[in-house]
């Protein structure tokens, strides 16, 4: 910036000039401070107002000891962050309650033992309040990073280390994993199905294995050649479909755990000569639209709302940082939240 162009900025002074406040009143305003009476309060928000005052982000951060940045880091390689529709509907989520509360959304990618030793370095250095933590799988060491620097951290999905489940210090958001695959199976049932196969996530995930649970619960004893693991991908989907066929070919009907691959699912039954929903019943998860409406035919499947999870972890690392920062005075601490599902009926089943 030039001097002529940082001589043209308003300053703290200025705008209390124009407020008719001593500097110290400006500055505690503007930095979030609190014992400031509200007609004060008003009269220097007019006077930002008015300048177009812009605070200093560097004394800011200063004065409250908060950055505005806040690092949301996705335990995926980068082709799949940027080609599954899941991942851009919960970024979106948190890019949107981010940028309503004026903060910075900071993208962080792991894949090899490298970029969890960059991560550490960045996060180490001070450059964001708290995390935001997604799709983490078993051992995946992000979380005792972030415990050990003290980094305030919400989880996307229901941690699943040992330990995890007692730990009331832990904040996370996750969907009705279990009971929607409930729902899902239940469905099937319903429609006099006898033979009903399950696909599932990765079971170094939560959400895999509370659906695979919720599967169980309604079909105690499946027979284990109906389970094929599957990996949240298209392909895979479509693999373990295969692999289904040539085990249990009198199957009729299938549970798959997302919505991406019961579509490589779908295409495998095609291929086959399966006719969808009359052969095999088919029900996903997910709800995603862009692929769940453009399926063929349309997929049923349970619906969670992945966009507005993205949002809630936003919302309680938040609360989160308010709370830490003005102390127990702050209310209630904030607590996980787990949202309902729904089943979507299409033309699958």
């Amino acid at each position: 910036m030039s001097d002529q162009t940082s001589a043209r900025r308003p300053t703290l002074e200025a705008v209390a000039e124009r407020a008719g406040v001593s500097r110290a009143t400006v500055s505690r305003v503007v930095n979030g401070g609190s014992g400031v009476r509200e007609a004060l309060v008003e009269k220097v928000r007019r006077a930002v107002e008015e300048l177009g005052y812009v605070p200093n982000q560097a004394a800011r951060t200063l004065v409250t000891r908060r950055t505005g940045a806040i690092a949301v880091i996705a335990a995926e390689p980068e082709t799949k962050v940027f080609t599954n529709p899941f991942f851009a509907q919960q970024l979106l989520g948190i890019s949107r309650e981010l940028a309503g509360n004026d903060h910075q959304l900071v993208l962080l990618l792991t894949e090899g033992a490298a970029d969890y030793d960059r991560v550490g370095r960045y996060l180490a250095g001070g450059h964001v309040d708290g995390a935001v933590l997604f799709s983490l799988h078993n051992e995946d060491p992000l979380p005792d990073i972030t415990r050990r620097l003290g980094i305030p951290t919400v989880f996307g999905g229901r941690p699943g280390w040992p330990g995890a489940e007692s730990d009331r210090s832990l904040l996370y958001v996750d969907s009705d994993n279990r009971g929607g695959a409930r729902e899902a199976v239940r469905h099937l049932i319903s429609l006099g199905r006898g033979h009903i196969a399950t696909i599932t996530g990765p079971m170094d995930q939560t959400a895999s294995v509370d659906r695979l649970d919720g599967y169980h619960d309604m079909l105690m004893d499946a027979d284990p050649r109906l389970i094929v693991e599957g990996d949240f991908t298209e392909a895979g989907g479509a693999q373990a479909m295969a692999t289904l066929l040539d085990r249990a070919p009198d199957l009729d009907a299938v549970f798959v755990a997302s919505d991406l691959m019961a579509s490589g699912a779908l295409r495998v039954l095609r291929e086959r000569g399966r006719r969808v929903p009359q052969d095999v019943a088919v029900v996903g998860f997910d709800d995603m639209a862009n692929v769940a409406e453009l399926t063929d035919p349309p997929l049923t499947t349970v619906r969670q709302d992945i966009e507005e999870m993205g949002r809630l972890m936003v919302r309680l690392l938040l609360r989160s940082l308010d709370r830490r920062a003005e102390g127990d005075s702050a209310g209630r601490p904030p607590s996980s939240l787990v949202i309902p599902t729904r089943l979507v009926r299409r033309a699958t089943a």
